[in-house]
This record gives structure tokens, sequence and C-alpha cells, in this order.
């Protein structure tokens, strides 16, 4: 399974969230708006301890029931406000949050477009899908609520505290004794909470990709019986989820029940204080009740720091999973300045000196591909031959730099393929690959696809007729057709064949076909071959091949041997003098004939 970088062992949540900014600025004005409507509410709120003082001190001391019936009615409408701006908070921020949630997961699907197939090949696939989804909805959730209210109820905390000192100096400072232990136990659990809620947003990637996995294979796991061993991955997996889950949660219980006891037993002793101090005439019972009911105002901007903080790590680390993608350089334009050349003997596609190694080899391993001196003249097609790992397939895949290559250059008609933006190379070069993929559209619109906008239905059934994939009208909406995910309701030679139609409908200039026709019986094998001999005559085509059948399709053949190339000639001139290649050959040549017998069987 790929792996995903190692977090940061130090960082600042701060630090971190502030890298969101970008994304939240074109709507900081609403929640700008939000945050002060919503301190606004809280802080109408601790007037109501100051209207029940003036009532416990005037009207009910007094006996005066219009008094009374006054306060309360104050008292009503404070309620009425705070909640009617609670709801204009949540109005005022369900639009904008939904908008940068938004700009994020199609910044981060453009990103992952644009990164090199070097990244994707080190990145499970679930890892990915989990910061497009679960990450993105941790943080409009942090954006919606929690950041909101740690700078409410901060506001509220502070202008409480102030009016409780005002009331009476002596119970504001019993209130205000546990803070410090307070504060030294959210330090404590940010910094353990954080490292956890790390550890559990990496395991739902990895069971992510566990559920994506066994989907697309499905056929494998119930064609060898495997699904009780995919379930049982699944529950290790689960478990493991599990416990960090439990552990998240008993930390922030063991929080949870620091920041409610604390204060509730300063509570309980500025209530006794308190009633010592009015039984000796030294306070009034209004300001005692207004003293404890802003206490108790105060008890849920207070209990809330808990799973506030909880909520920020989690988006903390949401932030930090989904920069660790954004942060991927992304394939540039160009890496080469030097001009391109244009002599007449670099025309057709060159290789120059070329040398491959994986980025993610370990250090002082040697490369796939050494010094690949290789040149296809114009409207030649030479077909790459070797033996099974010898790097065939990684060759064909530098010409469109979905690698780039480690040393030396590729050309085509003279011009070096780094100096050409990956836009340019690609409306130049065609590819098809052994392993055809189609994605969830119709058949037309999968074909479609290896041309420009301006491609229609001649070119299509030009492409289908050159792929002899003639099948697709007998299905039942034609081109129209939804082919599913990954294609699997077709078979693998229908795949193939839409592949190659696919490569070949936009007309392109260089034709890279890695053993396109693998998957076909002989019949059609040779219906495509014939069809296809017209379209490699006008164009220069690199095709790797096995079967001898395919060679026979290539003006010339290249043998790759030991990461380089070690013969190039005619088919008919290798046969003759390298004793390598007609061991290939007499290899694939048997298995073809046996595959032909029992056919005629």
């Amino acid at each position: 399974m790929a792996t995903t970088p190692a977090p940061a062992q130090h960082r600042s949540a701060v630090r971190t969230l502030l890298r969101l900014w970008p994304y939240v600025r074109p709507v900081r004005a609403r929640l700008f708006t939000a945050a002060f409507v919503a301190i606004l509410a809280s802080c109408m709120g601790l007037v109501i301890p100051l209207v029940l003082k003036w009532m416990v001190d005037g009207p009910v001391a007094d006996r005066d029931p219009a008094g009374v019936w006054l306060g309360a009615l104050y008292l009503l409408l404070l309620g009425f406000a705070e909640a009617l701006l609670f709801g204009l908070r949540r109005w005022l921020v369900a639009r904008p949050l939904s908008h940068v949630e938004a700009s994020m997961r199609a910044a981060l699907y453009r990103h992952l477009q644009r990164l090199p197939v070097s990244f994707h090949d080190r990145w499970a696939s679930g890892q990915l899908l989990s910061r497009g989804t679960t990450d993105l909805m941790l943080l409009r959730m942090f954006l919606a609520f929690p950041l909101t209210f740690l700078l409410v109820n901060g506001v509220t905390i502070l202008v409480g505290v102030v009016i409780m000192l005002l009331q009476d100096w002596t119970l504001g400072l019993v209130i205000l004794g546990p803070a410090v232990p307070v504060m030294v136990t959210c330090v404590i659990f940010e910094r353990r909470y954080a490292e956890v809620a790390r550890r559990a947003q990496d395991q739902v990637g990895d069971l992510t990709t566990v559920v994506e996995e066994s989907v697309l294979g499905i056929r494998i796991i119930k064609g060898f019986g495997r699904h009780r061993s995919q379930a049982r991955a699944f529950r290790e997996l689960s478990r493991t989820l599990r416990g960090t889950e439990l552990r998240k949660a008993r930390l922030l219980a063991t929080i949870w029940g620091v920041i409610v006891t604390l204060p509730e037993v300063a509570i309980g002793a500025a209530l006794v204080v308190g009633v010592v101090q009015v039984a000796d005439g030294e306070l009034s019972a209004g300001t005692l009740v207004a003293f404890l009911s802003t206490a108790l105002a105060l008890r849920w901007p207070v209990e809330s720091i808990g799973f506030l903080l909880a909520m920020s790590q989690e988006a903390a680390t949401a932030t930090e999973r989904y920069f660790e993608v954004m942060d991927e350089e992304a394939e540039g334009a160009a890496t080469n300045p030097s001009p391109p050349s244009t002599r007449g003997a670099d025309k057709g596609l060159r290789f120059d000196g070329v040398t491959f190694r994986y980025p993610d080899a370990p250090p002082g391993t040697p490369p796939l591909l050494q010094r690949i001196d290789l040149h296809i003249r114009p409207g030649e097609s030479m077909a790459l031959v070797g033996a099974t790992g010898s790097g065939k397939t990684t060759l064909t895949a530098l010409v469109p730099r979905l690698y780039e290559v480690t040393s030396g250059r590729i050309t085509l008609d003279g011009v070096d393929i780094t100096d050409l933006s990956r836009e340019a190379l690609r409306a130049k070069v065609a590819v098809a690959f052994e392993e055809p993929t189609l994605f969830s559209a119709s058949v037309g619109d999968n074909v479609l696809m290896g041309a420009g906008d301006t491609a229609g239905t001649t070119e299509l059934e030009r492409a289908l007729a050159v792929a002899q994939a003639d099948f697709v009208h007998a299905l039942p909406q034609g081109t129209d057709t939804q082919v599913g995910e990954q294609g699997l309701s077709l078979s693998g030679g229908q795949r193939q064949r839409l592949a190659l139609a696919r490569a070949v409908v936009g007309r392109p200039e260089f034709l890279v076909l890695d053993d396109p026709l693998s998957a076909l019986d002989v019949h059609t094998e040779a219906a495509v071959e014939a069809a296809l001999r017209q379209v490699l005559a006008d164009t220069t085509a690199l095709i790797v091949a096995h079967r001898p059948s395919t060679v026979l399709l290539a003006d010339r053949v290249a043998l790759l041997s030991g990461g380089r190339i070690a013969a190039v000639g005619t088919h008919q001139e290798l046969l003759r003098t390298n004793a390598e290649y007609a061991h290939l050959m007499s290899g694939e040549q048997s298995r073809e004939e046996s595959g032909e017998q029992e056919d005629a069987r």
C-alpha cells in the first residue's frame, strides 16, 4: 500500500490554520459580521443578570408588582433578541462557508490533476479521497462553529469576569481561582490531542483505501474466495481506528471533567462566601443574585473550551493533511531553458543519452534505463522489445512526460520535450496503455477524450473502425452507452480496443502504444493490425511489442536489455544476428502457435 509522508512532529495549530486565510479572504466580510453579531448576542445574555439585580433590589424588595412585570418584559425582550442574533449569525455563515469548502475541494482536484505520476505512485488513493471529503468537512465545521466561538466565548468570559469583579472583587477572585489549573490542562490536552487526531485521520484514509480497493477488486475477491480475509483486514483497521477514537474520547473526557468540576467548585465556594456577606449586610441580595447569574452564564463558554479546542486541533490536522498535497510540486511548463534544436537529423522521435531512475528508488540503486540512444525517423514505426521488467513501459512513459528523465533528452522533430508545455506536448503525442482505463461516461466520451474539443461523430466512427470496435453499435444506446466505473461492464479486449480508438482519434503526430493488442484474440488482432497499418503510415510510432505479429507492424525493432538499447534492426535482421531477440521471439511464437491450435480445436 502506498504511504503518505510522516506528519510534522511539532507544529503550531494557529500557524497551520492561518494557511486557510487565502480561501477565507473572499468571504471575510460576512464571517467578521457573523462573529460581531455572535459577540453582541453573547454579551446581551450578560445583561440579564444586571436586570435580575435591579428586580431583586428594586421591585421585589419594594413589593412592586408593576416593576416585576416590567422586569419580566425586559428579560423576554433580551432573550428574544439574543436568539434572533444567533439565528442571524447562522444565516450569515452558511453560504460563504459552503463556498470556501467547494473552492478548496476544486483547488485540490485541479492540483491532483497537475501532480506528476510519481506522486500518485507514492500515495494511496484512499488518503487522497479522505483529504478531499472528511478533512474538508472538518474544516467547514471549524470555520462555522469553533473559530467563531473561540473568539465569542473568549470575549464573553472576559466581559463576564469584569462584570463580576465590579459587582464584588472578593467573590470575583474566588471565581478566578481555577483559572491557572484550567489553562495548564488545556495546554497539555492540546498537545496530546493533536497527536491522536492526526493518527485517527490517517487511519480513516487507510480505511478508505481498503474500501475502495475492495470495491474495484470485487471480481478478484469473489473469484478467489477472499471475502473473509478482506473482511478480517477491514475489521483490524476498524478496530485500530476505534481504539484511537476511544483515546480521543478519554482525552476529551479528562479535560471536560477538569473544566466542568473546577468552575463548579468555585461557584459553590462563591455562593457560600456571598451568603455570609449578605447575612452580614456587606452585600445586597440583588448583587449576589446578579453575580451568581453571571457566573452561571459563563459556565457554557468555559465548559465549551474542551471540545472547541478538540475541534480546532482536528481542523489543524485536516489543514496540515490538505496542504501536504497542495504543497507537492506540480508539473511545470518547462524544465530545460535551452533553445530547441531544428537540425534535420533530429526529425522524428529521438532519445539522446536518456537515463532514468524512479524518484523514490533507494539511494545507490542503478538506474532502470541507462544511456538510451534511439532515433525513430519521421513516419517510421519502431517496435520496442525486451524481457519482462526491462523498462519498456517506463521508456514509453517518458515521451508524454508522465515521468521526467533523470538525465539526457528526448526530442520531437528536434524540439526538446521539456521546452514544450505539457499541453502542447500531449497534443502531439497520443498514448494507449496495456492496462486500459475507462471512465464512468459514455463510450463516445471515453474515445473522444483523445481528441480536441471540435472532434465529432466522423472522427469517432473512424477511430472505432481502426480499433475494430464496431461492437459498440450493438450496445443498448450505441456510443451513448455508459460503460460504468473502470469500464468493467466490458471485456478486457473491448476496453483495450476503445483505448486504442482513443489514441488514434485525434490523428496524433506521434503515437506511443504499450502492447495495445495483448487482450485481443488472434482474429480480432489481425483485423486491428490491418486497420492500424493505415494509421501508422501517417505517424511516427513507438510500439511496445511482445507478439511477433505486433512486431511485424513496425518498420524496425529495438531490443531493450539491461537498461540499454542492445540492438536495432528489422525483425528478420535481429532474428539472424541477435540470440537474445531470437530467444524472445521464439518463445512468443511458440505460445502464439499453441494458442492458435487451441482456437482451431
